[in-house]
């Protein structure tokens, strides 16, 4: 059976090894195909990473697909059952790094707009695109930059679909009309290095934060609400020592990261964390990451949009959820626009033999040109 269009796109994008910040020529196959739609343009390069900017129509309200280009590394090339960059089908499953985060989305965002366009081609409103291959990196040069650039001209984006993996166990069961925030600190305790047969000559950074630590880990930061769970603080790298036994170390670096809730401010939380320190007797340093806010899509325009689109291609409710990981969304929300993510499942992603069904991949680019038809069909 010969592939579809999406799929055949979604093949090409595959074919490039894009790994972060690398965009190995996928955005130019978009561009190319947006161009022909009459999208105008935007190459918009940022230090070594790769966006663009795409816009067809100048009048509001402007609808925006966003995604990346970039994926994460492959890991062992022995442990895949076929080249991560050879696209291959299986029992119905499409395999490659990407497949599923996120390539086959941007197949389905062009292919969707393709459709939409040919059956609609005086639409009201505008459609964009932003697309960055610095999603998976340290997301510096990507979608805030992008973000910042139409800002400075007053470009509005009214509502943003993001198409990360959401999905769970079918095909449009979730979708994501938030995050949480993620907010990291480095914390280094400073002690005194010693002879461990001489305690009372040294003074031990682990002893000294260990009290700190169960506090740390017990307080209850907030109790989450109706959309978010309560804030969670874990620690994922603790480092001391000299690598032998006979020492006492002289320092002790600590790793840690809150998910936040809408119920706290970033500015809540180093203020609790340093006054929970400062109670105990310890020598310290403290820095801190944002790496975002928390951001809520309540229920309006855009949301219902999608859930009519899923109810008549799937033929089932889809639940809202703000569980998991950052994302790019998070740049895009703070302009005041609605944001949702959805995207094919995400039980493969970032892993070896990461995989998507075929038959999603199709159902996927019909939802998206069904929400432009529910968004901007007067």
């Amino acid at each position: 059976m010969n592939d579809s269009a999406t799929i055949k796109l979604a093949k090409q994008l595959i074919e490039r090894p894009s790994v972060t910040p690398e965009d190995a020529g996928c955005q130019d196959i978009m561009i190319e195909r947006l161009e022909a739609l009459g999208f105008n343009i935007e190459r918009l390069r940022f230090a070594e990473v790769d966006n663009f900017w795409a816009r067809r129509g100048d009048t509001a309200p402007l609808f925006v697909f966003a995604g990346h280009t970039d994926v994460v590394p492959t890991g062992p090339l022995d442990e895949w059952d076929s080249d991560p960059f050879t696209p291959t089908i299986k029992s119905g499953q499409l395999f490659g790094r990407g497949a599923a985060d996120m390539k086959s989305s941007l197949a389905a965002m062009i292919t969707a707009c393709e459709a939409f366009i040919a059956e609609n081609p005086t639409h009201k409103g505008s459609i964009g695109f932003l697309i960055t291959s610095d999603e998976e990196g340290p997301a510096k040069n990507g979608t805030v930059r992008v973000i910042e650039h139409l800002q400075q001209r007053n470009e509005q984006i009214d509502v943003c679909l993001v198409g990360e993996p959401s999905s769970t166990t079918k095909l449009g069961d979730i979708i994501k009309n938030g995050r949480r925030g993620s907010l990291g600190g480095t914390l280094t305790v400073h002690g005194e290095q010693g002879h461990i047969a001489y305690p009372h000559l040294a003074n031990n950074p682990i002893h000294l934060f260990a009290p700190a630590l169960q506090e740390l880990c017990s307080t209850e930061w907030d109790q989450g609400n109706n959309f978010f769970p309560p804030t969670s603080f874990q620690v994922s790298n603790i480092n001391a020592g000299t690598g032998v036994t006979n020492v006492i170390p002289g320092t002790l670096v600590v790793e840690f990261n809150f998910r936040f809730s809408t119920e706290l401010t970033d500015t809540a939380i180093r203020k609790k964390v340093e006054a929970l320190l400062n109670n105990h007797p310890l020598n310290y340093t403290l820095d801190w990451n944002l790496s975002g806010q928390p951001f809520l899509t309540k229920p309006d325009t855009l949301i219902e949009s999608v859930q009519a689109a899923i109810r008549e291609v799937c033929g089932f409710e889809t639940e809202l959820s703000t569980s998991g990981g950052t994302s790019d969304g998070r740049f895009i929300a703070p302009t005041g626009a609605q944001v949702i993510e959805l995207g094919p499942c995400n039980a493969s992603i970032h892993k070896i033999n990461e995989n998507v069904s075929v038959a999603d991949i199709e159902v996927l680019s019909k939802i998206y040109q069904k929400t432009l038809d529910g968004f901007l069909i007067p």
